[in-house]
This record gives C-alpha cells, sequence and structure tokens, in this order.
C-alpha cells in the first residue's frame, strides 16, 4: 500500500495511492503524519473508497512536519571511501529540522549567498509507525510503518565549516520528501534495490539498499537507545557514492538542474534548483 500527504485548497489531505495521478481519499485526515497517530492506521486507509485525481506537483512531503528527522552519514561502503573516511564502529547521526523538507516535486530557491557548493544525496527514508524506546532490531522492524525517498540537500561549503554538519544541510525546503509512504509490507529494505541520483539526464550516483553497513532495523534499535522514536519520526539512512563534491573536478548543483532520484520498489522524486539574488 503507498499512501500520500496531498495539497488541496488552503488545506492537505491523505490519499492511498494506485496510480501517480489517482488515489482514494481518506476522510478527515490531514497528512500520513496525522494517520499514523491512531493505533489502526492501517485498516482507516484501507477502508478509503472516495477516488481523487492529484497532480504530482500536489504532493507534500510526505509526512510534512516530522517530530524527528534523524539522519545518518556515512552508511555505504564505497561512499565512505569516496568522503576519505574510515569505516564506522557505531552509527553517525546528524539533525535535519522539518523546515528543510519540500514536496517531492517542488521547486527548491536558494539566494546566490548560499549556493556555492550545492549538492544532492539520494536517500532511503525509514518512517516510524509507533513508538520504540530501547527495543532490539529484531523488534525495530514491528514498528516500522513504511519507506520513501529523501534528498539530502546539502551545502558542502556550510557543511565543512565545523565538525558537526548540520547547518550544511537543514536549509529551508530543500530537501524533496517522498512522493508517499510504501508501507513496510511491500518493500523490504534488505533486498537490493537500485537506488539512483541523475542531475537531469547526467546519473551521479548508484547503489543498492542491500548494500547498507548499518540496516534499517539496527539504524531504529539504535536511535531508540537515545529517545523515544514517535508516529511519523524520519530516519534518513545516509548515501551511496557518486555525490558531485567528491568528484574530481568537484561538480555542484546550478541553477535550472533537476536532481531525480529513484528508488526501486518506491518511486522517485524530482527538484528543480532555482538560484536567486539575495534580495528575492
Amino acid at each position: 500500500m503507498k499512501i500520500a500527504t496531498i495539497r488541496r485548497t488552503n488545506a492537505t489531505a491523505t490519499v492511498v495511492v494506485d496510480s501517480p495521478t489517482t488515489g482514494r481519499l481518506i476522510p478527515g485526515i490531514s497528512s500520513v503524519q496525522e494517520l499514523l497517530q491512531s493505533p489502526t492506521w492501517r485498516t482507516i486507509a484501507e477502508s478509503a473508497s472516495q477516488l481523487i485525481h492529484f497532480a504530482p506537483q500536489d504532493l507534500a512531503p510526505v509526512i510534512p512536519r516530522p517530530e524527528k528527522i534523524i539522519c545518518v552519514g556515512l552508511n555505504y561502503a564505497q561512499h565512505i571511501r569516496e568522503m576519505g573516511r574510515e569505516l564506522p564502529e557505531v552509527p553517525t547521526l546528524f539533525i535535519k529540522f522539518a523546515d528543510a523538507l519540500t514536496g517531492p516535486f517542488d521547486t527548491v530557491t536558494i539566494p546566490e549567498s548560499a549556493a556555492a557548493c550545492l549538492d544532492a544525496e539520494a536517500e532511503l527514508a525509514v518512517i516510524i509507525g509507533s513508538t520504540a524506546h530501547r527495543v532490539s532490531a529484531e523488534e525495530a522492524h514491528s514498528h516500522i510503518a513504511g519507506y520513501a525517498l529523501m534528498n539530502d540537500y546539502t551545502q558542502r561549503d556550510w557543511q565543512r565549516r565545523t565538525l558537526q554538519f548540520h547547518q550544511g544541510k537543514s536549509y529551508f525546503r530543500s530537501s524533496g520528501f517522498g512522493p508517499w509512504m510504501t508501507t513496510a509490507d511491500a518493500f523490504d529494505p534488505t533486498r537490493a534495490h537500485r537506488l539512483t541520483c541523475h542531475w537531469d539526464q547526467e546519473l551521479f550516483q548508484e547503489g543498492s539498499t542491500d548494500d547498507l553497513i548499518f540496516s534499517c532495523a539496527e539504524l531504529v534499535s539504535f536511535c531508540s537507545q537515545i529517545y523515544p522514536l514517535n508516529p511519523g519520526d524520519v530516519i534518513a539512512t545516509g548515501t551511496p557514492h557518486g555525490v558531485g563534491f567528491a568528484r574530481e573536478p568537484q561538480r555542484f548543483i546550478r541553477s535550472g538542474q533537476t536532481v531525480r532520484i529513484a528508488i526501486e520498489g518506491l518511486g522517485e522524486i524530482a527538484n528543480r534548483t532555482v538560484i536567486v539574488p539575495d534580495t528575492q
């Protein structure tokens, strides 16, 4: 099952997705985030029946304002090597704020003063469906509602000003998130699902979800030792090799370029970057 948050006039709504442009409305539920607050969310979604049409541009971030967005750095072996780092013994975590999220097909607008070193990172995102606190990796599966795609859009110069990643990873409305949540019973991240990132027509990143150093279940377990993970919380699990920063010569996103991220079984997202003068 695929469930999306869509924009309607002055509001958002939740639909069970049947095709890229059609679905069934879940009445009275404004977002996937709100849906997951109910322990019977799956039953509620399965009862949806009212046909609705939408355009890709109507899709909002699948979880519009997560309480937590936990990002995992350095979780694909080839990417770690291209960044000149050692394989980690424990996950490397940093935080992205909800203000950084944007719709899966929205335009990303960046002022010139922040646009010198823009990069993209294709990521598999885990969406929590029930509270997980101090759970084992074996228990973690039952707390995952589903999966989606995220672009961990990055300003490399801002990121590398200090040892902390956050300032280069959370720019306002820069991280495409969606297109919808594919429920956990319909997607197995431990199998080999091809993950790609194109800048316009050029392939930059290519990897497989079975190449994660720390699996989705291990990440849920690890994070749950620190704090409770609640319904609607999101874990972005890391990115494979091929980022623009690690190329020779380095490559950065320019105005007008579209970054398209896809994962087999989950769909794709596509965000065009527009760089504007600081006064806009």
